[in-house]
């Protein structure tokens, strides 16, 4: 839109008295920029929009939009200027009332300055591409009619030479000169101020924001000529074309200063404000200013460029050449960095700004190679990607995360499409020099989820290879992984076949001893090969039948065999399948007596020496240890603990899911220096109990993601399929074992806390091991195992505790006179004094009222899981019946063994414990060794001797008789 353009009346005499000269000839000076602004719009801008307001090729849309853009900033000075001279008639006219540093030369210097900087960088790019030359072409006959005009209004414009060199110099000198006329009466008003007034401040920064402009304009005007210059002179159309855009500005040519490029032979040298180009025959090699590092050789000719994908040297013929190039390379990178280009002059600071080694810029990288066609978007050190940031691939792929030197490094968090649409492998891990390594999860388009560790970007270590909840065939694997293959000791679970694995892996195949258990209770521990049975093995029914000999896949006996059958019979013989899949043999019956370990056949145990206890789950203890060995370093805390990420599949596409939100082990369990020094202050016996508990229950704990894991393999093998009375052996060794690795986990962190103290951990022998493993870790990682392992005690001791729920019931239709008479206990020791009875009650009728209190004393034995608190709980029951006896005598009075069994007996009888077996099978295994010998020993005894008494025929088969006796005894 054309510029509406004002007469102005110069102020009176009267008015100008009132200020200063300088202000006067502020007033003078907008007034005659502003006049000037209007007539070149109108003259020169306006008819060249005109000349082709649509031009059809290339260039000339270019032209034309420069020339639009030129238009847009001369009115924007227009407008500005204009409010510049408004504050000046606003002082000029009241000057009591408005104050000098009103005015908008000084208060708002920076916004004047900007409007002048627009104008003088679009001006410039018209300049670069000869906007002017080319556009007025168009109408030649017309600016050669205006020419005499031009020069009568425009009185500084030479008439000779042909029109766009004139237009040029009516486009620019009287912006020229306004500045140049701005900084002198600055200079002058400056001058007419005291040094304390209010407005020197301002109009010192003025002159300097306007002297820089001046130095700008000059070196701004040189460099557009000179690139100018340059697209005229370049030899090859096709460079023009690739090189020539309005925003470059040439810096310095290799021409005007020769160097040699190594090793890419350049044969020109091109430095502009945003780029270095390198020309070499008809390849053009650009480097973004924003990605180049500037590296001073040993040697004083030689300088060193570091780009994203190319390293190469300029070699000058002498230091002082290098030193040209090296500041000229240097300061166009510094301001292409700081995004101010050349403003406010290039190299004018004092002190000469260093390029930063560490950068964000996004770059799409060209060569071949992994990261080929890759667009990175993040932190650079060096021409290296380093810090955070977001690699994307054309076809989908994309990582975001830690780099560190060009790699992965770090955590990070990878998408990889998949052929079918919408699927995608989501890679949540932690990275090390490009690879995965250390702890991830991983989300595949297959519907499967990995959760463990990596090595060199492979499942190397213990990790948990499942199924999602959605997918058609459940799957589960959980142990250990050699290279992206299963290998070592883990478990597998074929719902296909309905049967869980339970051994030794080798090349993803089942290799080595293992266990093979069915849902219907059938159990075949052998040696397997390349997935296959090989080899003699044993199979376990659940009516307690035992196979030996060779198996099929199917669990069939085949060749020489023997079967040994519930009752003791044993069948000897070779073994076939038939066509209707019976078993079919010849051989030898024995029916002679039951043998004597018929009931150890009936318990045996599997797997406890194929798989020692202590080998199994090294793939979860030895990362632990090599953490501790390392001394704790922070930056691999999370690495070995794993992380929280959104796992909601809605998310995982999507930008906020990449941005590696997730919970940090810092924000949960604090630092690990924080740990280190918690411990140190918890390390007296009822604080450290304290400390352990608290550890083991926070799930971000290096104590407590350790027992999270060895939970989550205990319920992987013994939970479901694995409940198998035939495996209790192997979960009672497991959790003793864990108890020792997780304290050994604390001793290992107390040991490295101490040495940041600079002190030292005492050594500690075997026996003060196992003396805390029980008394203090058992106690408070039982509960985290306990319903998997007392389960198999109940499926173990099914038979007993049968047979005791038979008694417990036949006794408890007993009155307590009758039970107290049939299991020998002597009269005088019957606690009738502790009766109360009505009127019309016997004795003979009262039912559970004897010894009350030790029976609801022994009843809080299932109320924990703790072996020391069960066998605290015996022992106060042992204590109520004592207390009870002596009343009765009225002394008091220690129980012997023939006293104690019959009243222990009756306690028990009424308590009606449910799995009373399992319970005491239970203790005895997991207490204390300490206990052995002791009083807790000697109770467990007693208490074992009732549980197998009760199961005695004599007491399940007792009938009771006809009438009841009627005697009451007192």
């Amino acid at each position: 839109m054309p510029v509406q353009t004002r007469k102005y009346q110069s102020p009176v005499s009267r008015t100008l008295a009132m200020c200063s000269s300088e202000e006067a000839d502020l007033l003078r000076l907008e007034e005659v920029f502003l006049t000037t602004l209007a007539r070149t719009n109108s003259l020169i801008l306006q008819p060249l929009l005109l000349a082709d307001p649509e031009p059809s090729d290339s260039c000339g849309r270019e032209c034309f939009r420069l020339l639009q853009q030129l238009h847009e900033n001369s009115q924007r000075l227009w407008e500005v200027t204009d409010q510049s001279l408004h504050s000046l008639r606003q002082r000029l006219h009241d000057p009591p009332s408005v104050g000098l540093e009103a005015l908008l030369l000084l208060n708002n210097a920076d916004y004047v300055l900007q409007a002048h900087v627009e104008y003088i960088k679009s001006y410039t790019d018209c300049v670069v591409v000869q906007a002017f030359q080319s556009v007025s072409k168009r109408r030649s006959e017309y600016w050669r009619s205006q020419r005499k005009k031009l020069q009568q209004l425009l009185s500084w414009v030479s008439s000779e030479g042909s029109v766009g060199p004139m237009l040029c110099q009516a486009l620019s000198q009287p912006l020229t000169q306004h500045v140049q006329k701005y900084v002198v009466l600055l200079l002058s008003l400056r001058d007419t101020l005291d040094k304390h007034h209010p407005a020197q401040e301002l109009v010192m920064h003025a002159v300097t924001l306007f002297r820089n402009l001046q130095f700008f304009m000059r070196q701004a005007l040189d460099q557009a000529l000179a690139t100018q210059a340059l697209w005229r002179n370049l030899s090859s159309r096709v460079r023009q074309d690739v090189l020539c855009t309005p925003a470059h500005r040439l810096l310095q040519d290799s021409q005007d200063i020769p160097v040699v490029v190594t090793p890419l032979r350049a044969e020109r040298v091109l430095l502009f404000d945003d780029a270095l180009v390198l020309l070499q025959g008809h390849n053009i090699h650009t480097f973004d200013l924003k990605l180049v590092w500037v590296d001073p050789g040993q040697d004083k000719c030689v300088l060193r460029i570091l780009t994203p994908e190319e390293e190469f040297s300029f070699q000058a013929r002498d230091p002082q050449g290098q030193v040209v190039w090296q500041w000229k390379v240097t300061q166009a990178v510094c301001q292409a960095l700081c995004g101010k280009k050349d403003f406010p002059l290039l190299g004018s600071d004092r002190e000469s700004p260093v390029p930063l080694d560490c950068r964000c810029v996004a770059y799409t990288f060209r060569h071949e190679g992994r990261l080929y066609q890759a667009t990175y978007e993040g932190n650079w050190c060096r021409a290296k990607p380093h810090g955070k940031g977001t690699l994307k691939w054309p076809d989908g792929r994309n990582h975001v995360g830690d780099f560190c030197r060009g790699l992965e490094h770090g955590f990070g968090i990878c998408l990889v499409p998949q052929a079918s649409e919408d699927k995608f492998d989501c890679y949540k891990c932690h990275w090390r020099e490009g690879s995965m390594c250390g702890y991830g999860i991983c989300e595949y388009g297959t519907d499967r989820v990995y959760k463990g560790y990596f090595q060199a970007g492979l499942r190397h270590g213990f990790g948990v290879l499942e199924s999602t909840p959605q997918a058609s065939q459940p799957f589960k694997y959980t142990g250990h992984w050699e290279r992206g293959q299963r290998s070592g000791y883990g478990i597998e679970d074929d719902s296909e076949r309905g049967e869980r694995y339970i051994g030794m892996w080798q090349a993803d195949q089942h290799h080595g001893p293992g266990v093979l258990v069915t849902q219907a209770g059938v159990c075949y521990q052998g040696t397997f090969q390349g997935d296959k049975m090989a080899g003699p093995g044993i199979l376990l029914w659940e009516d307690d039948s035992l196979h030996e000999g060779t198996f099929t896949r199917d669990l069939a006996l085949l060749g020489k065999g023997k079967i040994t059958f519930p009752n003791g019979f044993t069948l000897d013989g070779s073994f076939s399948s038939g066509t209707d899949k019976g078993l079919y043999t010849q051989g030898v019956l024995d029916t002679a007596a039951l043998p004597p370990d018929l009931a150890r056949t009936r318990k045996r145990q599997l797997g406890l020496g194929a798989f020692p206890v202590e080998s199994r789950w090294q793939g979860v203890y030895r990362p632990f240890q090599d953490f501790v060995r390392s001394g704790c370093p922070g930056d691999l805390q999370e690495a070995l603990l794993g992380f929280h990420v959104q796992s909601s599949r809605e998310l995982r596409e999507s930008q906020e899911y990449l941005c590696c939100e997730r919970s940090h082990p810092k924000d949960c369990a604090g630092s690990m220096e924080d740990i280190l020094k918690e411990l140190l202050q918890h390390r007296a016996p009822q604080a450290l109990q304290q400390y352990l508990r608290k550890a083991l229950s926070n799930s971000r704990h290096p104590l407590g993601k350790l027992l999270r894991t060895l939970m989550l393999t205990f319920q992987a093998t013994y939970s479901g399929i694995g409940a198998n009375k035939h495996l209790q052996g192997m979960a009672q060794e497991e959790v003793k074992q864990h108890g020792q690795e997780l304290w050994a986990a604390y001793r290992g962190l107390l040991k490295v806390a101490l040495q940041r103290q600079g002190q030292t951990l005492e050594e500690e022998d075997m026996e003060t091991r196992d003396l805390q493993v029980h008394r203090l870790l058992l106690p408070l990682i039982l509960p985290s195992f306990y319903s998997e392992l007392f389960t198999l005690y109940l499926l173990l001791h099914e038979r007993e505790d049968g047979l005791y729920s038979q008694g417990i019931t036949n006794l408890s239709l007993f009155p307590d006179t009758k039970l107290l008479e049939f299991l020998d206990v002597q009269k005088h020791l019957w606690p009738f004094k502790d009766l109360r009875l009505t009127s019309n009650q016997r004795y003979s009728l009262v039912r559970d009222k004897c010894f009350l209190s030790a029976t609801e004393c022994l009843q809080k034995i299932i109320t924990t899981v703790d072996p020391w608190e069960k066998l605290e709980v015996l022992e106060k029951t042992y204590g109520e019946i004592e207390a009870t006896v002596s009343r009765v005598l009225g002394r008091e009075y220690k129980l012997p063994m023939d006293d104690l069994l019959p009243l222990l007996i009756y306690v028990v009888s009424r308590a009606r414990i449910q799995h009373l077996g399992a319970e005491i099978h239970l203790i005895r295994d997991m207490m204390d060794p300490i206990h052995t010998g002791g009083l807790h020993d000697f109770l467990l005894t007693a208490l074992e001797s009732c549980y197998q008494h009760i199961q005695k025929e004599e007491v399940r088969l007792h009938r009771l008789p006809g009438p009841w006796d009627s005697r009451e005894l007192w």
